[in-house]
């Protein structure tokens, strides 16, 4: 079987460390192909790659008072904000606990190893880094794609089924009706239909009736004729005339005053309209898309709507998920505003820390697509590292209270509360333990030190501050 070849990889040294021999081999293994670069410059000066690549950031050689230095070069910062690199960190261990190290990592690597650490390990962090990178730079794989509203940026179910519904209300000429939260991207679902529509072609006409004042909207709406009124010079065209032949969208269609309604009602049913002072019917087709965050329902029991301008608009209904509903497409969302917002900048982020992505799906977006964004677009001027953290978003210090959790450490950390498990449910005793685990005696003995327990006098497994040791009578008292 052929091997594959190797990828690409920066391995950025600030300090030679004196176990590179080591790291190197377990990136072959893992296939990677390491650049080694020590100096700041060449680093700075690297050409811009063809493609999305992952870099090393080998911090293993770099002691306490060397950190704080290290953090606060400006040039460094600047080659770790290279859009083209999703960096990870390599760190020895005891080095999480150093606070200018901690800081670096989460303002600007992707991910984090303690090393060492095994070949597969490696492979999983540094894979998962590769493909956020093609991810930012649009170049990730997928599978078969799904039903798509034009404009609107989603995958999850709610959005697969709304484009389904899209896709059919466009293929006939009924009045559709739009029911969802501000925010959700009304306009954006209107526009879509129009464009799968046969008058994709035509007018699309949109109006919102709660920012015109009651007074204005019969004109707006109908147009009038010229000295239909003082000031009325000349003959003005409404929204309604304007969208003949295509599509009228009227958004936050329970502010309509209740003359407008009954108007709007004789033109769906007749299919003419009258201008102000006019005293012609003026033959109009055009299709109505109406929308609404309020309860029209509520609207009509308290006299504030017409029922049978309810019935009229209403006759196909499609709900407009919240962004809380959504699931991934948060983050995908965020991506997105990430990516098309970013010539307002002059130092673009990367993309997002855990902690903010962990925040985003959290959080319940009250405000939801248009919050979103907003906030995304505040953040990227704020941010102060390489990547927006939920702090930047204001989403809370998720950085201070959650610890990055790789791989390798999850690994380990499970491991050990095993092994604990095992040696109390067997009083301690190695041998029995070691038979529930399915290891040798020799084995355990080995992953114990590994995670810093011995085997006290009396039995009692503790764990060891600095280098692990195991008592010499452990194995006899077993």
């Amino acid at each position: 079987m052929t091997r594959p070849c190797p990828h690409p990889l920066i391995h950025f040294r600030p300090r030679p460390c004196g176990d590179d021999a080591a790291l190197e081999r377990a990136l072959r293994a893992a296939d990677w192909k390491p650049r080694i670069l020590d100096d700041p410059g060449d680093l700075a000066n690297l050409p811009p790659r063809a493609t999305p690549g992952v870099a090393l950031l080998d911090l293993r050689g770099v002691d306490d008072a060397f950190a704080e230095e290290l953090s606060t070069q400006p040039g460094l910062a600047a080659a770790l904000a290279n859009p083209g690199l999703e960096w990870v960190a390599v760190l020895r261990p005891g080095q999480r606990s150093v606070p200018a190290l901690a800081g670096l990592v989460r303002a600007c690597c992707r991910d984090f190893v303690v090393h060492p650490c095994d070949p597969a390990t490696l492979s999983v962090v540094l894979g998962h880094a590769l493909g956020m990178a093609r991810l930012a730079a649009g170049d990730a794989g997928g599978g078969a794609a799904g039903p798509r509203i034009d404009g609107m940026v989603g995958d999850s179910g709610g959005m697969r089924r709304l484009a389904c519904r899209v896709a059919r209300a466009a293929g006939c000429g009924a009045p559709v009706f739009l029911a969802g939260e501000t925010g959700t991207g009304k306009e954006l679902v209107a526009t879509a239909i129009h464009r799968a529509s046969r008058r994709g072609g035509m007018p699309f006409v949109g109006i919102n009736c709660g920012a015109i004042p009651p007074s204005l909207m019969q004109s707006e709406l109908f147009g009038y004729e010229r000295g239909a009124f003082t000031g009325a010079n000349q003959r003005k065209l409404g929204r309604v005339e304007m969208a003949h032949g295509g599509t009228l969208f009227l958004d936050e269609v329970a502010d309509l005053p209740m003359e407008s309604q009954a108007s709007l009602l004789r033109f769906l049913e007749e299919g003419r309209i009258q201008q102000l002072g006019g005293h012609e019917s003026i033959r109009v087709d055009a299709r109505i898309v109406s929308a609404t965050h309020a309860d029209l329902w509520r609207a009509v029991d308290e006299g504030r709507f017409r029922a049978d301008l309810y019935h009229r608009l209403r006759v196909i209904e499609l709900r407009i998920p919240p962004l809380r509903e959504r699931g991934n497409d948060i983050v995908l969302l965020a991506q997105h505003a990430l990516r098309r917002h970013a010539g307002e900048v002059t130092s673009r982020p990367k993309g997002f820390t855990a902690c903010a992505l962990r925040a985003m799906q959290a959080y319940s977006w009250p405000g939801n697509v248009r919050e979103l964004i907003n906030r995304v677009r505040e953040a990227m001027v704020m941010a102060e590292g390489c990547y927006i953290s939920a702090r930047d978003l204001q989403l809370g210090d998720a950085d201070g209270d959650q610890e990055v959790v790789t791989i390798d450490l999850a690994r380990r950390e499970g491991e050990r509360a095993a092994i604990e498990r095992a040696l109390a449910r067997n009083a301690h005793r190695v041998g029995q333990a070691a038979d529930e685990l399915g290891i040798s005696r020799v084995t355990l003995y080995r992953l114990m030190l590994r995670h810093g327990l011995h085997v006290a006098r009396t039995g009692t497994p503790e764990a060891s501050d600095d280098r692990p040791a195991m008592a010499k009578g452990g194995g006899r008292n077993a």
